[in-house]
């Protein structure tokens, strides 16, 4: 089970981890003036260029238009720090009626199994509230390369149609997805009736295409709101990157936390971590006062993905919801992990 503490707002309550103590600011990943962009997942593809698979719509706010307008996009470039150039659009909202995907293909998450690319996303059956935001699952697409072309699968986890289940009725979404031990764990977002805040899962599943079985139970405590969950493998630790909008895990509003485990289906609180700060440590040079704010009430970091290079956690890839380059559109940034050699997963040792 993982903890979290209540805490008060900027009162740290768990130790820094590596990658916050060592992020660096570089600058935005994607900026596009007639795009409002928001998460991106970079990988390295067979080619040798970091590939980015963002959300953007045309609209200028984040909310509604996210979950009416979205689409997956990618973009290329030769090295992490960019420049990234815009490539096609890769997935839209079918437009069917009644289908998962009708809307709003967003939350893309791509991952190399072998020789198979896999961009995880999710859609939603009607964009108007209500229904939305329960009526949101996850859904994929599969290539033999990072350029495609994509062959859509279809929706691989959703909310359980047992009354009796936890994530009855609510929504599916933010998947990040490893594998290990022969078997694929697929981390989701999803709420708990009778509670205030969201709840962090996996899924599991013997396949990459499924069937993905829920658990009975999910890993986070109640009342505790985390989400843009980012995981990855780390020095033979399992690491899920996850948002602490709140600061309800580590006590920094709006920064980010870290969760370290063994076997990716039970986190050690010993092992919790400060992820990240909030923006203004990594930029302590910006007028807050002189860039637009779009979308939230902080500047910090949203859906969070790492990027990794020989086995380490190399870059971290996050839009922001401020304006943070000085332009009117939201954009995706992209910050250095400029680790020293003896970093690891794990807190260190006072």
């Amino acid at each position: 089970m993982i903890a979290a503490c209540l805490v008060a707002s900027q009162q740290l309550t768990k130790p820094i981890s590596d990658i916050a103590a060592h992020l660096k600011w570089v600058g935005p990943a994607i900026s596009e003036p007639d795009y409002t962009t928001w998460g991106a997942s970079p990988i390295v593809g067979e080619d040798g260029k970091v590939h980015l698979f963002a959300a953007r719509w045309p609209e200028g706010n984040v909310d509604p238009a996210w979950r009416k307008s979205s689409e997956i996009a990618h973009y290329v470039s030769d090295a992490p720090e960019g420049p990234f150039e815009f490539v096609e659009v890769v997935a839209k909202g079918s437009g069917l009626h009644g289908q998962w995907d009708r809307f709003a293909p967003h939350n893309p998450e791509v991952q190399r199994f072998g020789d198979i690319y896999a961009l995880f996303y999710i859609g939603n059956t009607d964009h108007k509230q209500p229904p939305h935001p329960y009526n949101q699952s996850i859904g994929m697409m599969i290539s033999a390369s990072v350029n495609g072309p994509w062959r859509k699968v279809g929706q691989v986890l959703a909310s359980s149609p047992d009354p009796e289940h936890w994530t009855h009725g609510m929504q599916v979404v933010n998947p990040a997805v490893i594998e290990h031990e022969g078997r694929y764990l697929l981390y989701f977002k999803s709420r708990q009736r009778g509670t205030s805040g969201s709840a962090y899962a996996v899924a599991t599943a013997e396949h990459l295409t499924g069937p993905y079985t829920l658990p009975d139970q999910p890993l986070t405590s109640k009342d505790v709101t985390i989400e843009d969950g980012t995981v990855f493998k780390w020095k033979d630790k399992i690491c899920l990157l996850t948002t602490d909008n709140h600061g309800q895990v580590t006590g920094e509003a709006g920064g980010g936390a870290l969760w370290v485990s063994d076997d990716g289906l039970s986190f050690n609180p010993a092992w919790t971590q400060l992820g990240y700060y909030r923006v203004p440590h990594y930029r302590p040079d910006i007028d807050l006062n002189r860039v637009k704010r779009v979308y939230g009430a902080h500047p910090k970091l949203e859906r969070p993905k790492v990027l990794l290079i020989d086995g380490e956690p190399s870059y971290l890839f996050a839009p922001s919801g401020w304006a943070l380059h000085g332009g009117d559109r939201t954009a995706n940034y992209v910050l250095k992990i400029d680790l020293p050699d003896d970093a690891g997963p794990v807190p260190r040792k006072k």
